[in-house]
C-alpha cells in the first residue's frame, strides 16, 4: 500500500529523498496546473513550481501536520505567482497558442474529429483569448481565487485554509471576481460586434 502524504512529509523531514520525491511526483502536475492558471505561460509556470518545490524542501520541517500538505504547496505555488505577477506588472502575459487547441499533440491545420467546425473553433480561440486577457487584469487575490475555485475545484474551506482567511472573505473576493470578469467580456462582447 502506497504510503500518505503525511508519511511522505514524516520521511522527507527524516531526510528521507525517496519520500521528498514521492510528494514531488505525487504533487506536480496538479501544482504545475495551478501555476498555469495563474501565470498563463508554460515556461514562467515551470519556474514557479521549481521554486516552490525548493520552497518545500528547504521547509519542510516547518509544515505543520494540521492541514493538509497540498494546501501547503498550493498556498506557497499560490503566492510565487502573485509575486511573479507583481514584478511582471505593466507587461502583458502573451497568449499561449498551445493552450488554444484541445489537443496539442494532434497534427495537421485542423484536428480529425467529427464534426469539427472551423468557424467555432475560432470563436473558442477568440474567448479564451478574451478570457485570458480579463484573467490579466484582476487583481492577483481575485484571480487566484477564480482559479482555485474555477480551474482547481477547491472547496470554500480548502481556499479559505490555503489563503489564511475566512470563508466570507473568499466568497466575497469570488463573489466581486466573477463579476469583473462577466463586465470586461461583455465589454469584449459589444466592442467585437459589428453597429448594425
Amino acid at each position: 500500500m502506497e504510503p500518505d502524504d503525511k508519511q511522505l512529509v514524516e520521511g522527507a523531514r527524516r531526510g528521507d529523498a525517496a519520500a521528498f520525491r514521492q510528494l514531488v511526483t505525487r504533487h506536480q502536475r496538479r501544482a504545475y496546473a495551478v501555476a498555469l492558471g495563474m501565470v498563463h505561460d508554460p515556461d514562467d509556470a515551470r519556474d514557479v513550481c521549481q521554486e516552490a518545490f525548493l520552497k518545500v524542501h528547504k521547509n519542510i520541517g516547518t509544515f505543520e501536520g494540521d492541514a493538509q500538505f497540498f494546501t501547503w504547496l498550493y498556498r506557497i505555488v499560490a503566492n510565487l505567482c502573485i509575486d511573479h505577477l507583481r514584478k511582471k506588472r505593466g507587461h502583458q502575459v502573451e497568449f499561449d497558442e498551445a493552450l488554444a487547441h484541445d489537443d496539442p499533440d494532434e497534427g495537421g491545420i485542423a484536428p480529425h474529429r467529427t464534426g469539427f467546425d472551423p468557424a467555432r473553433a475560432l470563436s473558442d480561440k477568440e474567448l479564451r483569448k478574451e478570457i485570458l486577457a480579463a484573467l490579466d487584469k484582476l487583481s492577483p487575490a481575485h484571480r487566484t481565487v477564480l482559479v482555485m475555485r474555477e480551474v482547481e475545484g477547491l472547496s470554500y474551506q480548502e481556499m479559505a485554509d490555503t489563503m489564511k482567511c475566512s470563508i466570507g472573505t473568499i466568497m466575497s473576493r469570488l463573489f466581486h471576481a466573477r463579476k469583473k470578469m462577466q463586465q470586461m467580456l461583455i465589454a469584449y462582447r459589444k466592442a467585437a460586434t459589428p453597429a448594425a
